[in-house]
């Protein structure tokens, strides 16, 4: 088959103006970028359609390196439900330029399922991620600056040893984890030990994805917690009067791009946050927008239900006030069995016995998804390495369950492979009218609710906190900000704090090391184990294979 680059390069696309006319968007209301690309103006957000649309959440099994497909399940599924004669909007995350240049690749779906154009998608898209770190970058100097002016009259006095605001790039660079700023003189800024984070991991991201309009953006960029003063006084944006210009940095980001898919569903791609360090969804406003211009709505969370899906309903839905009507967990044959002992090696043979043992990790999700009132609808996403009798049973888990299941084919087939699994969700929909039930209310003492997340979601049996994060826990709560949000920072590669530990473990503790405040976004983040907001490069990084010809042809994308 075709590599994912060349199908996308190869399909018709529908003029941009052609998509937004479907969505009832006139031409002069687009902001284009280009023939394929625009944004939609923030008016468009219609609450009374909200609530009549119908909103599906896709999530996953734990990650594995054999690939799940989550992206391309939501892809496949909206175009399913247009096929069927459902008006859909897709809505997803914009791709990082991390993981594209290094082992992932980039996340506009796969095969017959993607979003176009793949390219620009991929890279660069309309500048949003790019803005978010000129936002956040412009946060860092002004503390700098105002560290640096102490003798002013308008140093605020802050002590650089409590600032923890590091900088941002959209790229893989270990190199830049820890370094040392301020160095060469008294006139080039005061020495302190500082850093580098992924701009998917800056608060800023967050932020702008938790925000209802520009209004909302400023007040929440002003909120963003600094550090603290000599005299111990918490810092905060506003104090450095940072939000004005940050938010106008922001003005064009904080609107949803539009594209399509690669049968024209239109696709609303807005925000980056990862699933293991934030919040891991787009942003309030792009899923309002979809909600308000279709009748139906597919939208993901980043990696598996304890991670994603549990900050989407517990974070996302709770500020935006959206209500899902149905959820989809997307599991494979060989994601499963990799859980189940079996080598990624051998994933592509037979192995009954290694696809039961790792039936553990998906039913701890299907769980996850009931304490939020879903009975969820199983996706299994077929390869062809795939045998009739591992399909086969892995139906009958399911539905002894008593869950819907459909083996899903839209990466090979496009919304054709996906037209029985678009027909479970609808039943799903009309069966759980309002289904949905929070998991911890915000009034609960934080340390309650980081043990709600950890015992139920992951499955550990006891929470540990270092002194380090209970002090930082007992800070918070004097700084008055007990009452919100946990968005807990771990690995996606298991169900636990250690990444080697598989399927569905039993008997472990989370270890909450530190405590951070992301009052801009307006949630805590505890952080289990050795959780990395930085990534480095593989030994192969991706970027090796992309190219571009003379007449501007790119190549080597996924």
């Amino acid at each position: 088959m075709k590599q994912d680059i060349e199908i996308a390069q190869e399909a018709p696309i529908r003029p941009i103006v052609e998509v937004a006319a479907s969505l009832g968007i006139p031409p002069d209301e687009l902001e284009l970028y280009g023939k394929y690309k625009a944004k939609i103006p923030l008016h468009f957000i219609d609450e009374k359609r909200i609530k009549k649309g119908k909103l599906i959440l896709v999530t996953a099994i734990t990650p594995t390196p054999a690939g799940e497909g989550k992206t391309t399940t939501s892809i496949g599924l909206a175009q399913a439900l247009n096929r069927i004669g459902k008006k859909t909007t897709v809505v997803l995350r914009e791709p990082s330029l991390g993981p594209v240049f290094g082992i992932k690749g980039g996340a506009a779906g796969g095969g017959y399922s993607q979003v176009i154009p793949m390219e620009d998608i991929n890279l660069h898209f309309t500048g949003d991620i790019s803005a978010v770190e000129k936002a956040h970058n412009l946060l860092s100097a002004l503390i700098d600056n105002n560290i640096q002016l102490k003798n002013s009259d308008g140093n605020i006095g802050i002590d650089p040893r409590t600032v923890e605001w590091k900088r941002v790039m959209d790229m893989n660079e270990r190199a830049l984890r820890d370094i040392v700023i301020g160095l060469g003189g008294t006139t080039e800024g005061v020495p302190r030990q500082s850093g580098f984070e992924i701009t998917a991991a800056s608060e800023v991201m967050a932020t702008l994805c938790m925000s209802g309009d520009l209004m909302d953006l400023k007040e929440r960029l002003g909120n963003i917690f600094v550090g603290y003063t000599y005299g111990e006084k918490p810092v905060f944006a506003r104090d450095l009067k940072a939000n004005g210009a940050m938010a106008t940095l922001l003005k064009d980001a904080i609107k949803p791009n539009l594209v399509q898919t690669l049968e024209g569903t239109p696709a609303i791609i807005h925000g980056g946050p990862f699933a293991n360090i934030a919040q891991g969804t787009n942003s309030i406003i792009a899923t309002k927008t979809g909600l308000s211009l279709s009748d139906y709505v597919v939208t993901e969370a980043g990696f598996a239900s304890e991670l994603g899906a549990e900050k989407f309903f517990d974070i996302k839905s709770q500020v935006g006030k959206l209500k899902t009507n149905a959820v989809v967990i997307v599991a494979t044959v060989r994601a499963i069995k990799y859980h189940g002992g079996a080598k990624l090696s051998a994933l592509g043979s037979e192995d009954i016995e290694a696809l039961i043992r790792g039936f553990d990790n998906l039913d701890k999700h299907i769980e996850n998804m009931r304490y939020f009132g879903f009975r969820p609808v199983i996706a299994i996403n077929r390869f062809d390495t795939d045998t009739d009798s591992e399909l086969e049973i892995l139906k009958k888990h399911c539905t002894m369950r008593n869950l819907k299941v459909s083996v899903n084919e839209s990466w090979a087939k496009g919304g054709e492979g996906a037209v029985d699994l678009a027909h479970k969700v609808l039943e799903e929909i009309s069966d759980c009218a309002n289904c949905f039930k929070p998991l911890y209310e915000l009034e609960w003492p934080l340390e309650k609710k980081i043990e709600t997340i950890c015992t139920k979601m992951y499955g550990a049996d006891h929470v540990e906190y270092t002194i380090k994060a209970k002090n930082q826990l007992d800070k918070i709560t004097r700084l008055g900000f007990g009452n919100l949000a946990v968005c807990i920072a771990k690995t996606q590669k298991s169900l636990s704090d250690d990444q080697n530990k598989k399927g569905r473990p039993q008997g472990f503790t989370i270890k909450i090391r530190e405590v951070e405040l992301s009052s801009g976004a307006g949630f805590i983040v505890p952080i289990a184990g050795t959780i990395m907001r930085m990534p480095g490069l593989p030994g192969s990084p991706s970027a090796e294979k992309i190219d571009i010809d003379e007449n501007g042809k790119i190549s080597g994308l996924f």
